[in-house]
């Protein structure tokens, strides 16, 4: 289970089969470091690992324990690009640095699997691909152009036909799909603890139980305040994505956490789990309110989509998804056992891109990945660890932009649960797969 979370998100297959993570004692006293981070996550831990091994002084503060937020609880699928197309990326960012951004985002995968396997981390990487399928014909439509814009980069993308489709992921109920051969999946946990005990390793500080409460600027550099210690440093890096609090004004306003799902099923039998992703890709649809699965190594269904934020509406999205698992896949039998059921909040922003922002000199912060942060969080810490090592803003592989909270941002909830409900509607009139 997942300490200090609310039952319906707790119960996580990924906590109960990840090894152990490292000591991350909390803060005591007053330390100094080149670089402080402010979370423990994916972005903050590459970037504590990308700064060690550069011999940059680097204390990583977490409020819990390393990979306790969205980084420990995903679906743990190594994604390559962005939410928006690569073309449309150019376009936002502008010929230099979004065609920067676009290489960053499809070598991402790379980073990830060459850490997991230079460092030796445990976490059942498996790199089979990563398919996205089509439930209509404007979602084929979609992905087709998809395909051919990536292919014009080189990728290793390709279209796959309903036939085709249908056998990759062992249900007939989509039209077609991509299948992107850069892509995989992990055991999220297992990596995000990996990647702390390999910056701990390299020189990193990581302490758990250690809330940033106070940031105060300190001569030309910042002071960190924790409630039984402090850390002065010239630099910070906000790494707090979806669990953003009100430590950096405005930075909460930049994205909207939302909840993401997940139910695990016990170990499908052999003849069962050949039928379903026998290729050992992991798969996330084009729905309004995308669905997205694979099996784990022990041949377990694992699940996930939009939550809620109250506990009903979690224990009930929950619920749709062990339904729509039997209507996708009817292979399954009708009395399997569903062992866990778990969620956390996804970082949301408004153009669907991530963001790095300086809003004080020394003060950087990095986050909003749109669901497709195991490899974008990964590839975001290296920036990170450039700009803080000294990388000038132009040469970087990311653009510094300025801190834009969203209009309306006190708003979120009713506005999230209207859009949720309109997209259920749109996606059940395009195609029946959850009721």
């Amino acid at each position: 289970m997942i300490e200090d979370e609310r039952p319906p998100l707790a119960d996580s297959l990924w906590t109960a089969t990840a090894p152990a993570g490292p000591a991350c004692p909390p803060l005591e006293g007053e330390v100094e470091a080149e670089v402080v981070i402010v979370g423990g996550g994916y972005t903050g831990l590459s970037a504590a690992l990308h700064l060690a091994e550069r011999k940059v002084s680097v204390v990583l503060l977490e409020a819990r324990e390393p990979g306790w937020g969205a980084s420990g609880r995903n679906g743990g699928q190594v994604i390559p690009g962005f939410k928006e197309d690569p073309d449309e990326v150019e376009r936002i960012m502008g010929p230099t640095f979004g065609r920067r951004a676009v290489r960053l985002s499809a070598a991402a995968p790379d980073l990830v699997f060459d850490l997991v396997a230079r460092h030796g981390i445990a976490c059942d990487a498996v790199r089979a691909g990563w398919i996205q399928p089509a439930p209509d014909e404007a979602g084929v439509r979609l992905q087709r152009a998809r395909v051919r814009q990536w292919e014009r980069r080189g990728a290793p993308v390709e279209w796959l036909d309903r036939g085709a489709v249908s056998i990759a992921l062992g249900t007939g109920l989509y039209e077609g799909g991509l299948l992107d051969r850069r892509g995989g999946s992990l055991q999220p946990l297992a990596y995000a603890r990996g990647l702390a005990a390999a910056a701990i390793r390299a020189g990193a500080r990581i302490h758990g139980r250690t809330t940033a409460r106070r940031l105060e600027r300190v001569g030309a550099g910042w002071r960190v305040a924790t409630g039984r210690g402090a850390v002065r440093a010239r630099t910070v890096l906000v790494c707090t994505n979806g669990y953003t609090d009100g430590l950096v004004g405005g930075l909460a306003q930049a994205l909207v956490p939302v909840t993401s799902v997940q139910v695990a099923s016990a170990p499908l039998s052999d003849n069962v789990r050949r039928s379903i992703l026998p290729g050992g890709e992991a798969a996330s649809d084009t729905r309004r309110l995308l669905v997205y699965f694979r099996l784990d190594p022990a041949g377990r269904l694992v699940i996930g989509g939009r939550g809620a934020y109250g506990e009903r509406g979690i224990r009930a999205a929950q619920a749709r998804l062990r339904r729509l698992a039997q209507r996708m896949f009817p292979q399954l039998p009708d009395d399997l056992r569903w062992e866990r059921a778990w969620g956390g909040f996804v970082a949301l922003t408004e153009d669907h891109l991530p963001f790095l922002v300086e809003p004080e000199p020394g003060l950087v912060a990095a986050g909003g990945y749109n669901g497709r942060g195991v490899a974008m969080a990964t590839a975001m810490g290296r920036v990170l660890a450039d700009k803080a090592s000294g990388v000038p803003d132009a040469e970087l592989d990311f653009p510094v932009t300025r801190l834009r909270p969203m209009p309306l941002h006190a708003l979120r909830r009713p506005v999230i649960a209207l859009a949720v409900a309109v997209k259920a509607v749109q996606d059940r009139l395009g195609l029946r797969l959850a009721s």
